[in-house]
């Protein structure tokens, strides 16, 4: 098998599993930073007096 061949399937997967622990990465920040809006706008809310 041609090295070269291998060695560009290896770096393209690792290519792609950096990409997808990236993915990961932003979903769990936006589903946290999601969260924090949340609470603020609940937070606001009862300071407010608007239930």
């Amino acid at each position: 098998m041609n090295w070269t061949l291998v060695g560009a399937v290896l770096l393209s997967t690792a290519g792609l599993l950096v990409l997808g622990a990236l993915a990961l990465r932003l979903w769990l920040d936006a589903r946290a930073l999601a969260r924090e809006v949340d609470g603020a706008v609940t937070a606001l809310q009862r300071a407010s007096g608007s239930d």
